[in-house]
């Protein structure tokens, strides 16, 4: 099994960061190259569809959510990504001012090797906390 862990500061407060973060739908507002979300359910155990360039589709559950420790997790159950048993982590937390966003997964790579599934998944987290920083103007 291999793991990824990003760490990334955000010039803006936890509070902030994770009222985007949180809103398990809203990933449309700091990613780019997603054309739309759907989310079908409430709360553990809902799953949200999105849409990629080229008609693709990513599924995706939530596994856990935990407001007050300002952390989610979430499988992805069907898609494009060369990837199976896929559980990712998103974490924030306060520093001073501002906070960190710790963004971590496991999963089995499938048809790739370890190296190029970790960095696509690098690569997928470190856009999304761009986003995270462009979208609240951090």
């Amino acid at each position: 099994m291999a793991s990824v862990k990003v760490s990334e500061r955000v010039e803006a407060g936890a509070s902030a960061v994770w009222d985007l973060l949180s809103d398990f739908g809203g990933v449309t507002r700091y990613s780019d190259g997603i054309e739309s979300c759907t989310v079908e359910g409430e709360g553990v155990g809902a799953v949200r569809t999105i849409r990629l360039p080229g008609g693709m589709t990513l599924q995706e559950r939530l596994e856990a959510f935990d407001d007050a420790g300002r952390r989610l997790q979430y499988a992805i159950i069907a898609g494009p990504l060369p990837m199976e048993n896929y559980l990712a982590t998103i974490a924030v937390r306060e520093d001073g001012d501002a906070s960190v966003i710790d963004w971590s997964s496991t999963f089995d790579p499938k048809g790739v090797s370890e190296e190029q599934a970790r960095g696509m998944v690098e690569g997928i987290y470190r856009g999304g906390i761009a986003g995270v920083r462009k979208t609240l103007g951090a």
